[in-house]
């Protein structure tokens, strides 16, 4: 099974992504994406698959979003991927690919919908918030 997850590892929501589908019992291939960014075709792929646009897979806290003035209407769809490409921390993550779909998992139990596994049990975040365990339907 192919799971792939566009990491950040300085971001908590990212890390507790990670850790929730290790305890699914997956080793996922991890992108740091500031590190390798996606090509530009595969973003757009990624939005796609996640029915996002460009403005809302950006990321304002911790980037350049303000004083780039990335608010502003006047920037077309084309521009905000350029953007993007130019500076990838404004990408927002973690964004996570199964064979169930592509999600941006924000919050982090956001990954148990698209878990080929979601039966983790309980998990609890670094911030010791407790993520209960799924019943089955």
């Amino acid at each position: 099974m192919s799971i792939t997850i566009y990491h950040n590892p300085n971001c908590g929501t990212s890390r507790n992504t990670l850790a929730m589908i290790r305890q699914s019992g997956e080793e996922p291939e991890v992108i740091e994406y500031l590190k390798t960014p996606p090509s530009r075709e595969t973003l757009i792929d990624l939005m796609t698959r996640m029915g996002l646009g460009p403005r809302e897979l950006l990321r304002q806290k911790g980037t350049p979003y303000a004083e780039l003035d990335l608010g502003n209407t006047k920037w077309t769809e084309d521009q905000l991927v350029d953007f993007m490409m130019e500076h990838p921390i404004l990408i927002n993550r973690p964004i996570v690919v199964t064979p169930r779909g592509v999600k941006l998992c924000r919050p982090s139990e956001a990954v148990l919908d698209i878990l080929p596994n979601a039966d983790i049990g309980a998990f609890t975040k670094e911030d010791g918030e407790v993520v209960p365990a799924r019943t089955k339907a």
